[in-house]
């Protein structure tokens, strides 16, 4: 494992650090769109560890700490995860990944299971295998206090920071093209680019930027909650079922004992406070509340009936100078 581990070191010149208890953390550069087999789940209980993408820099969900540990709500899961298929959380092997990166390590087999506050979408579905959800997440936006941004019209004319690969960065071009984005690689690269006036605003998931927000003074979070509301979920590489099942059972199964509940309490709460109510963004069982489905159903209704009702007066009030006429005329 030593020499396999030196060997990615040498070939991406990066570092590899042994975390908490013994478990491995690999942080290896993307070498493109590569193809390889992933490995089932009896070879990953063969070699003894099972191999983690997270981010390094999504704080409070995958993050290095001062000590140089990996922290955050995606970490604990994926320990336990470890724990439950293969004996211990020593054998979680975590490697760095990037938003835009997440993909192309499972396709090229970098990694056998991607945990990296990962959004469900019918594109990435396409792509790679989703587990259950075990937690739910709109879109946010952050900025200075002194120039809030409280509404997307409020960004007519102004940069918006996004991190490439996000759906963030998919909501904005599909929906608001006009906006002009302003791009980067990394989350760390983003939030200074905030501090450092490189860009108006930042926009990705609103549950990390509500929790940038606590951590900075002189910035709040002027939108909440923007877009849909989306699910958050493991990924594998498409087609790997027997870990694909295994990760489905582990999170049904822990279900019975709220584990991630227990995840917000230990990482997320520190953060949060009280200002968030678990029930909001946790999801057990791999079950989203049909409630909570249905209201976001009423609400687009809504929306697309007032919408309706808009063209119907406006429609109207065209016609009413032809009415006028016509009884001139009379």
């Amino acid at each position: 494992m030593k020499k396999k581990i030196l060997a990615v070191l040498l070939a991406t010149g990066v570092a590899a650090t042994t975390l908490l208890g013994g478990s491995i953390l690999v942080s290896a550069a993307d070498d493109g769109g590569n193809t390889a087999q992933a490995r089932t789940l009896d070879e990953i209980k063969k070699d003894g560890k099972i191999k983690i993408g997270v981010f390094s820099d999504k704080n409070p969900f995958g993050y290095v700490d001062e000590n140089g540990d990996v922290q955050g709500y995606d970490i604990y899961f994926g320990k336990r995860l470890a724990k439950d298929l293969l004996g211990s959380e020593d054998d979680a092997e975590f490697t760095y990944v990037e938003a835009a990166s997440r993909v192309e390590y499972l396709q090229s087999a970098k990694v056998d299971v991607i945990l990296a506050n990962f959004t469900v979408t019918d594109d990435r579905a396409e792509k790679v295998d989703f587990a259950l959800p075990y937690m739910k997440v709109a879109l946010g936006v952050v900025s200075p206090d002194d120039a809030l941004i409280k509404d997307v019209k409020d960004l007519e004319g102004k940069k918006l920071i996004v991190v490439k690969g996000t759906t963030a960065e998919t909501y904005f071009t599909d929906n608001y093209p006009d906006i002009e984005l302003v791009k980067f690689d990394e989350y760390q690269e983003a939030y200074d680019a905030l501090l450092d006036g490189r860009g108006d605003a930042f926009s990705t998931d609103n549950t990390e930027v509500l929790a940038w927000a606590q951590q900075n003074e002189g910035f709040s979070v002027g939108i909440e909650s923007l877009g849909d509301i989306d699910t958050i979920a493991p990924a594998v590489q498409k087609g790997n079922t027997d870990l694909l099942n295994a990760i489905n059972d582990e999170i049904k199964s822990l279900a019975d004992e709220q584990f991630f509940h227990k995840d917000f309490e230990e990482t997320l709460k520190p953060v949060y406070g009280d200002n968030i109510n678990p029930d909001d963004l946790v999801v057990e069982g791999g079950v989203v509340d049909s409630e909570e489905k249905a209201e976001d159903a009423d609400a687009a209704e809504t929306e697309d009936s007032d919408a309706a009702s808009d063209d119907t007066k406006d429609a109207e009030t065209t016609e009413e100078p032809e009415e006028t006429e016509a009884a001139d005329a009379e």
